[in-house]
């Protein structure tokens, strides 16, 4: 369904990634595990068209899709939740959710899906005209995957969810991306706590300065006495 294909990117004279290559099949939760700086977000940001890589290729369901910009490839049903939220702070919550819908024009399929939003969401149905700015740290989190829900993914792409989340919270967001995948989204989740995403994936690829250094079945991958070891610091 989505898959890169030996890509490199730079920013000035460093070198990025180099070489990555990875799929994601429909109807999976594939997550991408790795330290700061291995290369994850710029990862998520080339399949966005937010970074354009100097070779290599992006192909959604069988077309080629770097080199789109990204409202392009958000049309087509490439959807991004950004690290850190990146909420629209001095709009409603209610704002920020048709924001998400920018791409259609379908205005009582708009409204019917800011219902099933507010459902699968009550805090947010109770906050709908309040600034976002105003929400706590997990509330602006499920806007984000609120608004993100509103273009009609057929591929979520999550950049660091559980960020600055308090970790009361964090099992909630976990659950939530279960849920969303449940109900028929496909799923590439970044993510630095590498054991609650492998615990809820089906495939994982671990990153580390820019190359793929392992992959393969997530359990395999909790098993794995490197993962283990450097990721979620066990001897």
């Amino acid at each position: 369904m989505l898959k890169l294909n030996n890509l490199h990117v730079y920013y000035g004279a460093v070198h990025a990634l180099k070489g990555v290559s990875l799929e994601v099949n429909e109807g999976e939760i594939v997550t991408l595990i790795g330290s700061n700086g291995a290369g994850k977000s710029t990862t998520i940001k080339a399949i966005s068209g937010l970074v354009s890589p100097s070779s290599g290729s992006v192909e959604f369901m069988g077309k080629q899709i770097s080199g789109m910009l990204p409202h392009q490839v958000t049309s087509l049903g490439v959807v991004q939740i950004p690290e850190g939220r990146r909420i629209f702070p001095e709009m409603s919550v209610r704002e920020n959710l048709e924001m998400g819908a920018f791409c259609r024009r379908d205005s009582r399929g708009i409204e019917r899906d800011i219902e099933s939003v507010f459902d699968r969401f009550p805090r947010l149905r109770e906050r709908s005209r309040q600034l976002a700015a105003t929400l706590s740290g997990g509330e602006q989190q499920m806007l984000a995957v609120g608004r993100a829900l509103m273009a009609h993914p057929k591929v979520l792409l999550l950049d660091e969810p559980s960020m600055g989340l308090a970790p009361i919270l964090v099992q909630g967001v976990f659950e939530i991306i279960r849920e969303i995948n449940a109900s028929g989204t496909t799923i590439l989740l970044v993510e630095q706590n590498a054991s609650m995403a492998l615990a809820i994936a089906d495939r994982g690829y671990v990153l580390q300065t820019g190359e793929i250094a392992l992959a393969g079945p997530a359990e395999e991958l909790l098993r794995s006495e490197e993962v283990r070891r450097v990721y979620l610091g066990e001897l």
